[in-house]
């Protein structure tokens, strides 16, 4: 991965998660977190792993990313960018709304 990708996947990045760290923990231990996504196989949603690597993310300095956080950053990135697209009518307290800030991005910001 070149420089100026890394860049631009950072800079998305940083922009779509607009959930601190601190706030992405609180999120990810409550029921409502933990009752929306795809099971991953071992009873805990795909969406929610993603969250617990968020925040790994958001702890590390930019110069200690891996080509491995940068991957995950581009997931992120496309993940909401998606799910931004689907929006419901009703959006507040759906499981549309849950399963985005699993990922990172409270839409109400």
């Amino acid at each position: 991965m070149e420089k100026e990708e890394m860049q631009e996947i950072y800079t998305e990045f940083k922009h779509t998660v607009n959930m601190s760290a601190s706030a992405l923990e609180r999120w990810l231990k409550t029921e409502a977190s933990k009752s929306v996504g795809w099971d991953s196989g071992d009873g805990e949603s795909i969406g929610h792993k993603s969250g617990e690597r968020i925040i790994q993310i958001l702890h590390k300095k930019k110069t200690d990313l891996t080509s491995a956080d940068y991957k995950h950053m581009q997931k992120v990135n496309a993940y909401a960018k998606r799910h931004l697209a689907q929006k419901p009518e009703h959006p507040k307290d759906s499981n549309w709304e849950y399963s985005l800030k699993n990922w990172g991005h409270d839409y109400r910001k």
